[in-house]
């Protein structure tokens, strides 16, 4: 599937959750539930996928823990917060370089418009 395609998908299918929960509610809640839409629709999850780190000699295996992995291509992490912040794409980002993958979509549900909400982020691979 491409990836394009796949994250107007999962965009679509975070309105859909938006639309019919409201606002104010907790990520975990927002969570469980695009987690259930997004299977509905046919796709591949994983929800609360560990990730590992590696520092000399020791590897933490629960060190993060992704939202969801769709399709095991796409990582989503949930806010619900008044205001996106710098951190939060810093955490994605480093989600997406300690688990190789291309795309991440950072969705806050807490705004009017889920779509002023939404940051495609991409890892760009070290240069050769």
């Amino acid at each position: 599937m491409r990836l394009n395609f796949l994250r107007q998908g999962i965009s679509g299918a975070a309105i859909e959750v938006q639309r019919g929960l409201g606002l104010g509610l907790l990520e975990q809640t927002y969570e469980t539930c695009l987690f259930h839409e997004l299977t509905l629709r046919g796709l591949s999850v994983e929800r609360q996928s560990l990730l590992p780190i590696r520092f000399k000699k020791l590897v933490v295996k629960d060190a993060y823990r992704i939202d969801l992995l769709v399709e095991n291509k796409i990582i989503i992490e949930l806010k619900s917060v008044e205001k996106l912040q710098q951190i939060h794409s810093a955490q994605l980002l480093t989600y997406l370089k300690l688990s190789n993958k291309h795309l991440g979509l950072l969705i806050n549900f807490n705004l009017p418009l889920l779509k002023d909400g939404v940051r495609r982020l991409a890892n760009q691979p070290p240069e050769q």
